[in-house]
Protein backbone atom coordinates (compact mmCIF):
# COMPACT_ATOMS: atom_id res chain seq x y z
CA UNK A 1 0.00 0.00 0.00
CA UNK A 2 2.79 2.43 0.88
CA UNK A 3 4.74 1.69 -2.31
CA UNK A 4 1.61 2.29 -4.38
CA UNK A 5 1.05 5.68 -2.70
CA UNK A 6 4.66 6.69 -3.22
CA UNK A 7 4.52 5.67 -6.89
CA UNK A 8 1.27 7.58 -7.43
CA UNK A 9 2.73 10.58 -5.64
CA UNK A 10 5.79 10.56 -7.89
CA UNK A 11 3.65 10.29 -11.02
CA UNK A 12 1.47 13.17 -9.81
CA UNK A 13 4.55 15.27 -9.02
CA UNK A 14 6.07 14.75 -12.48
CA UNK A 15 2.73 15.42 -14.20
CA UNK A 16 2.30 18.61 -12.16
CA UNK A 17 5.82 19.74 -13.01
CA UNK A 18 5.23 19.19 -16.74
CA UNK A 19 1.89 21.02 -16.51
CA UNK A 20 3.56 24.03 -14.85
CA UNK A 21 6.19 24.11 -17.61
CA UNK A 22 3.52 23.93 -20.32
CA UNK A 23 1.64 26.85 -18.73
CA UNK A 24 4.86 28.88 -18.41
CA UNK A 25 5.52 28.29 -22.11
CA UNK A 26 2.00 29.41 -23.00
CA UNK A 27 1.97 32.63 -20.97
CA UNK A 28 5.59 33.73 -21.43
CA UNK A 29 7.85 34.20 -24.40
CA UNK A 30 11.03 34.56 -22.31
CA UNK A 31 12.47 31.13 -23.09
CA UNK A 32 15.19 31.27 -25.77
CA UNK A 33 14.51 27.64 -26.75
CA UNK A 34 11.79 24.99 -26.56
CA UNK A 35 11.66 21.22 -26.28
CA UNK A 36 8.83 19.52 -28.16
CA UNK A 37 7.96 16.11 -26.75
CA UNK A 38 6.57 13.43 -29.07
CA UNK A 39 6.65 15.47 -32.32
CA UNK A 40 4.44 14.17 -35.10
CA UNK A 41 5.71 12.91 -38.44
CA UNK A 42 5.10 16.16 -40.32
CA UNK A 43 6.01 18.50 -37.48
CA UNK A 44 9.41 19.60 -38.80
CA UNK A 45 7.96 20.43 -42.20
CA UNK A 46 5.38 22.73 -40.56
CA UNK A 47 7.81 24.74 -38.41
CA UNK A 48 7.28 28.51 -38.53
CA UNK A 49 9.90 30.76 -40.16
CA UNK A 50 12.79 31.71 -37.92
CA UNK A 51 12.75 28.48 -35.89
CA UNK A 52 15.86 26.28 -36.01
CA UNK A 53 16.28 22.68 -34.92
CA UNK A 54 19.05 22.45 -32.32
CA UNK A 55 18.82 18.76 -31.43
CA UNK A 56 16.62 15.81 -32.28
CA UNK A 57 15.90 12.44 -30.72
CA UNK A 58 13.18 9.83 -31.31
CA UNK A 59 11.08 11.35 -28.49
CA UNK A 60 11.84 15.08 -28.69
CA UNK A 61 13.03 17.98 -30.78
CA UNK A 62 14.88 21.00 -29.36
CA UNK A 63 14.15 24.26 -31.13
CA UNK A 64 15.54 27.77 -30.93
CA UNK A 65 14.20 31.01 -32.34
CA UNK A 66 15.67 34.47 -32.43
CA UNK A 67 14.00 36.49 -31.03
CA UNK A 68 12.34 34.13 -28.54
CA UNK A 69 8.71 33.54 -29.36
CA UNK A 70 5.57 32.08 -27.85
CA UNK A 71 4.68 28.41 -28.10
CA UNK A 72 1.38 28.93 -29.96
CA UNK A 73 2.88 28.55 -33.45
CA UNK A 74 4.58 25.31 -32.39
CA UNK A 75 1.26 23.86 -31.22
CA UNK A 76 -0.34 24.93 -34.51
CA UNK A 77 2.50 23.14 -36.35
CA UNK A 78 1.45 19.89 -34.65
CA UNK A 79 3.35 19.74 -31.35
CA UNK A 80 1.70 17.78 -28.54
CA UNK A 81 3.74 19.08 -25.59
CA UNK A 82 6.03 22.14 -25.73
CA UNK A 83 8.30 22.88 -22.77
CA UNK A 84 10.42 26.01 -22.33
CA UNK A 85 14.19 25.51 -22.32
CA UNK A 86 17.17 27.72 -21.58
CA UNK A 87 15.60 29.77 -18.81
CA UNK A 88 18.05 30.82 -16.08
CA UNK A 89 15.80 29.63 -13.23
CA UNK A 90 12.50 30.20 -11.53
CA UNK A 91 12.89 33.97 -11.24
CA UNK A 92 14.67 36.34 -13.58
CA UNK A 93 17.93 37.72 -12.21
CA UNK A 94 18.05 41.41 -11.34
CA UNK A 95 19.92 43.47 -13.94
CA UNK A 96 22.91 43.97 -11.61
CA UNK A 97 23.39 40.18 -11.19
CA UNK A 98 23.13 39.21 -14.87
CA UNK A 99 26.32 38.03 -16.59
CA UNK A 100 27.79 40.49 -19.05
Amino acid sequence: MTIRRIALGLVAMVAGWVLVLVVVGLVSDAAPAHVVLFPGQGFLAELPDGVAVVDRSPLSVSLRSDPPGPTGPLYRAGALIVLPAGLPGCLPLPQAMRPR
